[in-house]
């Protein structure tokens, strides 16, 4: 893994270069998403990955920007990842994606229903990045809100389908390719998280 950090700023991702920005604050607005310096208006309005959020009757909005490796592949989403534990003290996870790629549609559930696609040659350890997007950026809020309820937030962030290492192995070394691993893979970012306490 390779790690960034900057503060309380850290984030790791499974080999590629992507940079991802993540925010969470209660004022945030699409002049803020657009803003020419993303990361000034995300301090100015809230706190980075890593940092806590102040109790609030009103649900966090988070605002995140990635981009892919330059040497790399395409991005197919963001998600959020949203932990909590319930009165039993159990701990609870559920995934959201926020920012899509291709135009596809995320549901009510929070969940898109179409995959992103892949272009990957297996025979020839390859790809195309004619699928997918080179950025995304999103506001998101979390529509299961509760006030009273201690909770955390992460971001992770997906390339595009490409080859395994172990497939660009066996092609550049002229070997068989392996069956106890997958011959394709979807490298990703994840950020530190984002504490909300009541």
């Amino acid at each position: 893994m390779k790690f960034k950090v900057n503060g309380n700023e850290v984030y790791a991702s499974t080999g590629p270069r992507i940079a991802v920005r993540f925010f969470g604050g209660y004022n945030f607005t699409d002049d803020d998403l657009y803003a020419a310096d993303f990361a000034a208006a995300g301090y100015r309005g809230g706190v980075p990955m890593g940092g806590e959020l102040n109790a609030s009757e009103q649900a966090p909005i988070f605002m995140l920007s990635a981009l892919k490796d330059p040497k790399g592949a395409n991005l197919d989403r963001i998600q959020i990842i949203k932990g909590w534990l319930s009165a039993d003290g159990q701990l609870h996870e559920r995934i959201y994606d926020v920012a899509v790629s291709d135009n596809r549609r995320i549901k009510r559930n929070g969940r898109v229903k179409q995959l992103v696609g892949n272009t990957v040659d297996i025979d020839k350890a390859d790809y195309k990045n004619s699928i997918g997007e080179v950025a995304l950026a999103t506001r998101w809020t979390d529509p299961d809100f509760d006030p009273k309820q201690a909770a955390f937030y992460y971001a992770r962030v997906l390339e595009i389908p490409t080859p395994r290492w172990t497939t660009y192995d066996a092609v550049n070394f002229d070997l068989s390719l392996p069956n106890e691993v997958p011959a394709i893979t979807q490298e990703r970012a994840y950020t530190s998280a984002i504490w909300y306490q009541p």
